[in-house]
């Protein structure tokens, strides 16, 4: 998107940003973990899938101390929204195709 703007006195044009950032949080229950070194095993192994297969940013950021419980937090920055939705609904797919756990919840923000 374009806008006017002046420049040591003279008239140009500036770009605002167009930058979407896309959040998406999923919400899992590892039945099998017996240990918190069991748990972070499993979310190890698919944050490291999902950041190499999706160029995502992926943390753990809730029940850190919960040995069969995760929040995780999946990042990605783009232009479209549309695109970001859908590219992060591949990722809830994903998430729900894993053997690891079951999926509790999930929930998208486009920022």
């Amino acid at each position: 998107m374009l806008g006017l703007g002046t420049q040591a006195g003279r008239l140009c044009y500036q770009k605002t940003m167009a930058t979407k950032v896309a959040l998406l949080h999923l919400e899992v229950s590892i039945d099998d973990a017996m240990s918190l070194k069991d748990k972070r095993r499993v979310v190890k192994s698919f944050k490291d899938r999902l950041a190499h297969a999706h160029n995502v940013s992926v943390a753990e950021v809730d029940y850190l101390d919960s040995t069969r419980r995760a929040l995780l937090a999946v990042a990605m920055v783009g232009n479209d929204g549309r695109y970001l939705e859908g590219a992060l609904q591949q990722i809830v797919n994903t998430a729900r195709a894993n053997h690891g756990w079951v999926l509790l919840n999930h929930e998208i923000e486009i920022i």
